[in-house]
């Protein structure tokens, strides 16, 4: 169960991304955001160890706002294998220096979204401690999405998504494509696009209304 500290961060989440995001090939506003946090959800590590927020910002800096969703995972110490995936650091004021990266790279983060896609973890609330979040809604298509998946080390960045390559555990089968959506759209999900399974979350417009869309999907692999 991840715990919810009510502390202080320095420099703090949106502080971090705001200096992260132009440098990302998804990124379509300026060279300053100016960001406002939107929505979420998090994820428990059954190791108790690492922190797992699957972040939304909205950015106003450009002729339009734009929403962005930002994984981030939050560790005690530098993870090397998600070097290319490093936000920055951050003082709490509990646990001290956090590493946080984007949870695109992180294999912990990337393990338990496949489990919340396969129905075997559940949604947690962003703000509170041990609170499922009943919204954060997981759809299937066909056979689904089976078990035992974990992350192959691949991450490629298009203008609208982080593509991770995922595979079976045993390392022996076909490499499916994990889609984490990085520019949240509303509206309906494409359905009959071959999807093993997607995850739909809501956030807040700038306005206050309430926006809901696809946060990720599988698309399977083949032999």
């Amino acid at each position: 169960m991840a715990v919810i500290h009510r502390t202080t961060m320095s420099p703090g989440k949106l502080e971090l991304i705001a200096a992260w995001l132009p440098s990302r090939p998804w990124y379509r506003g300026g060279d300053a955001p100016r960001l406002g946090k939107a929505g979420g959800f998090r994820l428990d590590d059954p190791e108790g160890e690492v922190g797992i927020e699957f972040m939304v910002v909205t950015d106003t800096s450009g002729d339009s706002p734009v929403t962005y969703q930002v994984p981030l995972t939050y560790r005690g110490a530098p993870l090397e294998s998600a070097a290319d995936g490093l936000i920055g650091t951050s003082e709490h004021g509990v646990l001290g220096r956090r590493w946080i990266y984007d949870g695109a790279h992180d294999v912990v983060l990337v393990e338990q979204l496949l489990a919340l896609l396969a129905g075997a973890t559940t949604a947690q609330d962003q703000n509170a401690s041990d609170v499922p979040d009943p919204t954060v809604e997981v759809r299937g298509e066909g056979s689904g999405v089976p078990q035992g998946l974990t992350g192959a080390g691949t991450v490629t960045d298009t203008d609208d998504a982080s593509l991770v390559t995922v595979g079976p555990s045993a390392q022996e089968g076909p490499l499916s494509t994990l889609a984490l959506c990085r520019v949240l759209r509303p509206g309906p999900t494409a359905e009959g696009d071959g999807a093993a399974g997607r995850v739909l979350a809501g956030w807040s417009d700038p306005d206050g209304t309430r926006q809901r869309g696809a946060f990720a999907h599988l698309a399977p692999g083949e032999h």
